[in-house]
């Protein structure tokens, strides 16, 4: 039986698109056909056939609204809408550190993206009776990390929830609305984490990550998951060969979470 999924042809947006899960979501649409815009604060000076880099800053409703009205002046609209930007940047510490401007913070970096983008982008989509978004959330919204990503974690449940409601919303207009989680992802920021936790342990890569892992409570597949991983399960989820698929949430953790 081929797999072909059905994707030649088809118009993205991937938020996040130039590090980690982000850029190799963009490699695995356009290894499937799919034309590709990419968004990030910074874009590299070359970009491949097939892909547009977009440089935003979509933690404010400018970038945001830009970077909406670029793909509707150039396309008219997209086919696929995958919002993987996010991070933290909030100090450790736990609730007493985190004061009003690092809340909103978190907000506007894991969950107003996405909002934005999707209200922007969506009429289209309505319009044409088809589409697929795909919200990149956290397994931290079921086991946040109070010492350091309480409003990370927080943002992230947001995400999840915004996404369910959003996908009860329209998909019986056509659009799809999923949520994919990962736990620990071996992006080049995960390996920067290991090698300083290593060395204030005073051992070795292998010895930082598991001390990385046990903080998590344990990883039962013994080691983080890959970007292209993560990106292999979006790039199925948007194709056609899912198209009876929305309104969930995918964990990809390597058993991380501890519950059904």
């Amino acid at each position: 039986m081929s797999f072909d999924l059905q994707l030649h042809g088809r118009r993205a947006l991937v938020t996040g698109g130039t590090k980690g899960v982000g850029a190799s979501v963009v490699q695995g649409l356009r290894d499937a056909g799919v034309q590709v815009m990419a968004t990030a604060r910074s874009v590299p000076p070359h970009s491949p056939e097939g892909v547009f880099h977009i440089a935003a800053d979509l933690s404010t409703a400018e970038g945001a609204a830009a970077v909406a009205h670029l793909v509707l002046e150039r396309w008219g609209g997209v086919d696929i809408l995958v919002n993987v930007l996010g991070g933290s940047s909030a100090p450790g510490g736990g609730f007493a550190a985190l004061d009003d401007a690092q809340w909103f913070a978190e907000l506007n970096q894991n969950l107003m993206p996405a909002v934005r983008l999707d209200r922007a982008l969506l009429p289209a989509m309505l319009a044409q009776g088809s589409g697929v978004i795909v919200h990149v959330s956290s397994i931290q919204r079921l086991l946040p990390l109070p010492e350091s990503t309480t409003a990370y974690a927080a943002a992230k449940a947001a995400l999840s929830t915004y996404s369910k409601a959003l996908s009860k919303e329209v998909t019986p207009q056509g659009v799809r609305v999923l949520s994919v989680a990962p736990g620990w992802v071996e992006t080049d920021a995960a390996k920067a984490l290991i090698e300083r936790v290593a060395a204030q342990a005073g051992t070795d890569h292998e010895g930082g990550q598991q001390i990385i892992m046990q903080s998590l409570g344990g990883i039962p597949l013994g080691r983080p998951a890959k970007p292209q991983e993560v990106a292999d399960l979006i790039v199925f989820l948007v194709s056609p060969r899912a198209s009876s698929i929305t309104g969930t949430e995918y964990v990809i953790d390597g058993g991380t979470v501890p519950t059904v």
